[in-house]
């Protein structure tokens, strides 16, 4: 797999690998062997170097698994993981960007991850009760003393964005964006191009929608977070937002591909320093995901895919109630 560089130099794959469904919000869960198997698949025979997980996906139990996994190749591939939040044991009790509650963080983190640094370290969310450029300075001083290389924020606002850069720069950001959901278009990535900002797509897929595999009237897993989305629980919305699946069908047919590889490959057709990181548990899956960097589009396609998804009407909001009020605006 080629390479792509974000903000500040740092080299990953073209296409990462969340790994949050490997413990976290998308049952059912693979064993920690199987989940081991599956991370090291991904590096070894298709050549992926960019993982993403977070101390909330268990909470704690991800970073262990991607920590067992990627030990025996730790130099050779980059570790983004995220803090942001506070804990009553496993229980989660809300937002702290505190420097006290920093520290607990990574030194939880680079535990359970065996490793004496973090690649990328993301603020989770950002958190209202915390000035950003003093999370800018605790980061600053992390990078001082090797325990991170590289900083920085998951759905922050434009203004945040920009606030947190100036005093130290920050590598990329990491957002939604797919076919299915594009806000970050308007203001987002604007702002990233200005400060040379790296971008890091999750849910490329839609949460599984784009696919074609989620079907109206679908049952989820008890646990499964995408049953708490209006898109998803709304039953008027889904018929609605199929338009869209079909759309994406109707394109992969055109490329002679899958719906996951098309709908990836315009992500990657962007920019060249926009890196997805779809997120799979099933290894023929992430090999279809992967063949997303083969597709190829010419601006005349890609004019034409904007008009055609500027023609689709997306209805319902993408997160709940209680998720969205995280969300800096």
């Amino acid at each position: 797999m080629k390479t792509r560089k974000l903000g500040q130099g740092l080299e990953v794959s073209e296409i990462g690998l969340g790994c949050m469904g490997l413990s976290f919000s998308l049952p059912p869960f693979p064993s920690k062997e199987e989940a081991i198997q599956f991370l090291r698949d991904a590096y070894y025979k298709e050549g992926v170097t960019f993982f993403d997980t977070a101390e909330i996906y268990g909470p704690f139990d991800n970073e262990e698994v991607v920590g067992e996994a990627v030990k025996p190749f730790r130099d050779k591939v980059v570790i983004a993981t995220k803090f942001g939040f506070a804990y009553n044991g496993r229980e989660v009790v809300g937002l702290d960007s505190s420097e006290v509650n920093i520290k607990r963080a990574i030194t939880g983190s680079l535990k359970r991850l065996q490793t004496d640094y973090i690649d990328l370290y993301y603020q989770h969310r950002v958190d209202p009760k915390v000035d950003i450029k003093d999370v800018a300075k605790v980061m600053k001083k992390l990078k001082e003393s090797s325990q991170i290389r590289h900083w920085g924020l998951s759905e922050a606002s434009a203004k945040t964005i920009r606030a947190a850069h100036e005093v130290f720069p920050v590598t990329a950001l990491q957002s939604e964006y797919s076919m299915f959901w594009r806000e970050v278009e308007k203001e987002i990535i604007p702002t990233l191009e200005e400060l040379k900002i790296g971008f890091v797509p999750f849910s490329p897929l839609g949460k599984g929608f784009l696919t074609g595999t989620v079907k109206p009237g679908h049952i989820f897993e008890p646990g499964d977070f995408r049953a708490t989305i209006p898109r998803f629980n709304t039953k008027e919305y889904f018929e609605q937002n199929m338009k869209l699946v079909e759309y994406v069908q109707e394109l992969a047919k055109s490329k002679n591909t899958s719906p996951p590889a098309v709908a990836i490959a315009w992500i990657l057709a962007q920019k060249p320093w926009f890196v997805p990181i779809p997120g799979t548990k099933k290894f023929s899956r992430l090999q279809e995901n992967n063949l997303a960097v083969k597709i190829k589009f010419s601006e005349a396609e890609l004019k034409e895919i904007k008009s055609r998804l500027d023609s689709i009407e997306i209805a319902g909001h993408r997160y709940s109630e209680a998720s969205e009020s995280q969300i800096d605006k």
